[in-house]
């Protein structure tokens, strides 16, 4: 019957009583004994050391020491491996390297990771070495220890994050990302025309933020270039976006006077092709604009969001306000546009704690491009019926008016700031609706100063934030796709398909095991714009080269190889102990036991050393 082994520091307390418990016994046996009998002071000396070396024999034949250096170690060459950079206790462990791995003399080349694990099957550690492992070597990893040496990452863009989803004509995206050992460097976006449209300096971890405006329906190929400190260029990397315009949304505004805002927001809702039903109160019973309709939960399923003002809100009856207020909750977007004092009945809207009066403050707006040249390109020519003021960009924007009400809701976002970062709208969800206080009442001046594009901009981003939304969920599509590698699209039915560049079409097999994930894995074979196709909807995604953006790809292996290290470390929090090696032998502690152990019987049973005897 084999029994358990004892913990080391359990074991280790144990021998510790023992030898107490001998060294006891003597002094006791000592000061008990007759004094013809007692033992003299060398082999008392001998007698009580003896104990504590033959405890710490024991420990170690029960518990040996581990061996010194990292037996059982892989040592895993990848790409751009700098075997230099070894840590001295591996440079003598076994070496593989990767099919992507320089080439190097002496080391056995293997098609994968999986390959090497099956031929070296007593690796229980691996360390990587190199630009990281690729995504077919992740699950072969497994339970076993991981360490990482990665080399610096190139120069240039490491990180890229390209606007998400698609974009409205006319509306505005925004893309981030890093920049990595470029001094003093700065960045440009330029449109598929090469003209500059923005530019902003990196900050002290290399990060910046760039945004551009949609134009025509389609994809469209941006430019993201990096500067060093004397304005050259360092590198420059493809920015896709994909313009399409989504479903307009059904707009319903209710406002208690006319005036020139009103005006000018139904004339931008034709132009863009956005059905707006207007209702304009004159009092005593009198309406402008469209027929009247009744707010009822019929009525409002009609519409994607109801714009009011404080006097339309206030003159609706208790019955109105509970159906609005249903409907918001069941996914219908509310702006509450405050052109004035706030009634008394309509400073509490659905979460915003609205103050009951203001007065009317200026403010201006952000300009939109950091010079005038990267605003000119970026307004563009307008069109042969509306073409654009070329003298309104030296004007700059004019500047607007709005009311210093305040609304304090705790969970509040800006839907609309002013160049200082003031607030002039914010918005908060209510249920599956959103809710916003607008601030702004002249926005209209935009227009009549040369730049309806600008004025477009706010209330498109805004009705679009507001708007109730299309009710399913869009797939998560890659951001990073490369040529022959493997990515995964999530949230696509089970008739999806891939249609490649050149037509080809794939059908996508969802994984069971991903649930109500439903993610499928995808090879493309080319690059350029693919597009995921289910039904009658569309959803395209940008597929790199395999040897485009360097940096973006050492810095994707580097995180998935990081990430890989985490998940090890925390499925295995005893790693220490693997990483020290194997136990050594346990023969030779224990025939060191044996003799003193011996030595100390034979000690304790001669009389050599006692008093009589001498």
């Amino acid at each position: 019957m084999n029994l358990p082994a004892l913990p080391p520091l359990v074991l280790a307390v144990v021998l510790a009583l023992g030898v107490l418990l001998a060294w006891a016994r003597l002094a006791h046996w000592q000061a008990r004994a007759p004094a013809a009998a007692r033992s003299a002071r060398g082999r008392m000396l001998a007698l009580f050391a003896l104990q504590p070396l033959c405890a710490l024999l024991l420990y170690f034949t029960l518990s040996p020491p581990r061996q010194a250096g990292a037996t059982g170690t892989l040592v895993v060459l990848t790409a751009n491996a700098d075997t230099a950079a070894l840590p001295a206790a591996l440079r003598s462990e076994r070496r593989i390297a990767l099919p992507e791995a320089p080439a190097t003399a002496d080391v056995e080349r293997v098609p994968d990771l999986a390959t090497a694990l099956r031929r070296h099957p007593d690796a229980q550690r691996l360390h990587v070495v190199g630009a990281g492992l690729e995504a077919r070597d992740a699950d072969a990893v497994g339970d076993r220890a991981l360490s990482f040496t990665p080399p610096p990452l190139p120069r240039g863009i490491v990180r890229l994050d390209p606007a998400v989803g698609r974009v409205a004509p006319g509306g505005v995206f925004t893309a981030s990302g890093q920049v990595e050992g470029v001094a003093q460097a700065s960045v440009e976006l330029r449109d598929p025309a090469g003209q500059r449209i923005d530019a902003a300096p990196v900050d002290a971890r290399g990060v910046f933020v760039l945004t551009g405006t949609g134009r025509l329906p389609g994809p469209a190929g941006f430019t993201v270039q990096v500067l060093d400190a004397r304005k050259k260029p360092v590198e420059s990397l493809a920015l896709p976006v994909w313009t399409q315009a989504d479903p307009a949304p059904r707009v319903w505004v209710l406002a208690g006077a006319p005036n020139a805002e009103l005006k000018y927001l139904r004339r931008w809702a034709t132009d863009a092709g956005l059905p707006l039903h207007l209702q304009v109160g004159l009092g005593g019973g009198l309406q402008l604009g469209d027929a009247p309709l009744p707010m009822t939960a019929d009525t409002l399923q009609r519409f994607d969001l109801v714009v009011l003002d404080e006097r339309s809100a206030a003159a609706l009856g208790e019955n109105q306000r509970a159906a609005l207020a249903a409907a918001v909750r069941d996914g219908l977007g509310l702006m509450l546009r405050v052109t004035g004092p706030v009634p008394q009945n309509t400073r509490r809207l659905l979460g915003f704690q609205l103050q009951a009066s203001g007065e009317d403050a200026g403010f201006r707006l952000l300009r939109p491009a950091p010079d005038d040249d990267a605003w000119r390109a970026r307004r563009g020519s307008g069109t042969a019926d509306a073409p654009l003021d070329a003298d309104a960009v030296t004007g700059g924007l004019p500047a607007l008016t709005r009311r210093t009400t305040s609304a304090q809701a705790d969970d509040a976002l800006p839907l609309l700031r002013d160049a200082d970062g003031n607030a002039l709208a914010q918005w908060r969800a209510e249920g599956r609706g959103r809710v916003a206080v607008w601030m702004p009442v002249d926005t209209y001046r935009l227009v009549l100063s040369g730049h309806p594009e600008r004025h477009g901009e706010l209330w498109s981003q805004a009705f679009a934030t507001l708007a109730r939304g299309s009710g399913s969920p869009p797939p998560r599509l890659p951001a990073d796709a490369r040529e022959q590698q493997r990515v995964s699209l999530c949230g696509v039915p089970a008739e999806a398909r891939v249609v490649a560049p050149d037509g080809h079409a794939t059908r996508l097999l969802p994984d069971p095991a991903t649930g109500s994930d439903r993610c499928a894995a995808y090879w493309p074979r080319q690059p350029g714009w693919h597009r995921l196709e289910w039904g009658d909807a569309g959803w395209p995604f940008h597929v790199r080269a395999q040897d485009e953006a360097p940096g973006l790809r050492a810095a994707a292996l580097r995180e998935r190889t990081l990430r890989l290290v985490g998940e090890a470390k925390a499925a295995s929090p005893d790693r220490a102990q693997v990483e020290a090696g194997p136990r050594g032998p346990a023969w030779p502690w224990f025939l060191g036991w044996l003799a003193a152990a011996g030595l100390l019987w034979w000690l304790e049973r001669s009389r050599r050393g006692r008093i009589a005897a001498t």
